[in-house]
């Protein structure tokens, strides 16, 4: 007999919401956010990942703790389709320099794209104006390119739904986010969870885990996703202290669908905390940098350049 897998494991922890906003309210204001010329996909992405860019909105909040006595200088990677962007600055004082990547095809330097949403009118959404506008941002490849930022540059950097895409050398993205990052500067990543309660049942029902071949080319898909320890390793190598990681389910749960969970809820009651579908995490940029690529990560890499 099928379950519910609420009663069993503890995989939407409680929303950090603006002050005095309510759930419905910012996500009746945050979907109208719309990039001119975006896919349906793209259109439709709020509705679906609403929950984590409310997350990382908390985690960003946490952050900010940091900053003292003035606005903070904070770097957005992969900030379109600019949900996380406009939730951060209408709830937060901080300025943001944003940075995508649309393949090679578009020229590097510094670009703009129009972006629409709605005023955060709560009580009157339906009389809220129309904003348009255009923001700027920083086109280049962050596996290839140096980032365009001089060092110490940052208070925060947001790191969201990018280091499961790429392709050769996660660690040397890491440290030019700590290049960029003040000291003690505060780094935001969220990324797929590959140990999540779906992969497990899965796994146990025949299933791949694989994700699969994107029209957007090799950046399209997910080239490796990681667990909690995966990230707790791979941060503190190259001098990250974590200060908080937790995982969430963000939309449907479709683990039931392949696996009736009544079977593996004795198993995996010691790892209930690490089953949801996304980690959040903030670390801090204080740590020792152990200079080369960790050998569980890499391999095929001359002796020198690997760590054991």
């Amino acid at each position: 007999m099928l379950i519910s897998l609420e009663n069993i494991f503890p995989l939407r922890p409680p929303l950090t919401l603006p002050e005095g906003v309510s759930e419905d309210q910012l996500f009746n204001w945050l979907k109208s956010v719309h990039v001119e010329g975006a896919p349906n996909e793209i259109i439709n992405y709020c509705i679906q990942d609403f929950r984590r860019f409310v997350y990382t909105y908390g985690l960003f909040k946490g952050a900010s703790k940091n900053i003292k006595g003035r606005k903070g200088y904070c770097l957005e990677l992969g900030a379109n389709p600019y949900f996380t962007t406009i939730l951060l600055k209408e709830f937060t004082p901080h300025e943001f320099v944003l940075a995508n990547y649309f393949g090679d095809q578009h020229p590097a330097g510094v670009q703009s794209q129009q972006v629409k949403f709605l005023e955060f009118k709560p009580e009157k959404q339906s009389s809220a104006k129309l904003f348009q506008i255009y923001l700027n941002y920083h086109h280049f490849n962050i596996e290839n390119d140096s980032f365009p930022f001089d060092n110490a540059s940052f208070d925060i950097v947001l790191f969201c739904e990018i280091i499961e895409h790429l392709l050769m050398d996660p660690a040397k993205v890491l440290r030019e986010i700590r290049r960029v990052l003040k000291p003690n500067g505060q780094l935001i990543l969220t990324t797929p969870n590959v140990g999540r309660l779906e992969n497990v049942a899965r796994m146990l029902s025949g299933a791949n885990i694989y994700d699969p071949y994107s029209g957007y080319g090799p950046y399209g898909r997910h080239n490796r996703e990681y667990n909690k320890h995966d990230l707790y390793l791979l941060l503190t190598y190259v001098g990250f202290s974590i200060q908080e990681m937790f995982s969430a389910d963000v939309h449907d749960n479709s683990a039931e669908q392949f696996f009736d969970l009544a079977n593996i809820q004795n198993q995996l009651k010691f790892r209930q905390n690490d089953l949801g579908q996304y980690i959040f995490l903030r670390a801090t940029s204080n740590g020792v940098d152990q200079g080369k690529k960790p050998s569980w990560l890499y391999r095929s890499y001359p002796s020198d350049e690997l760590d054991a």
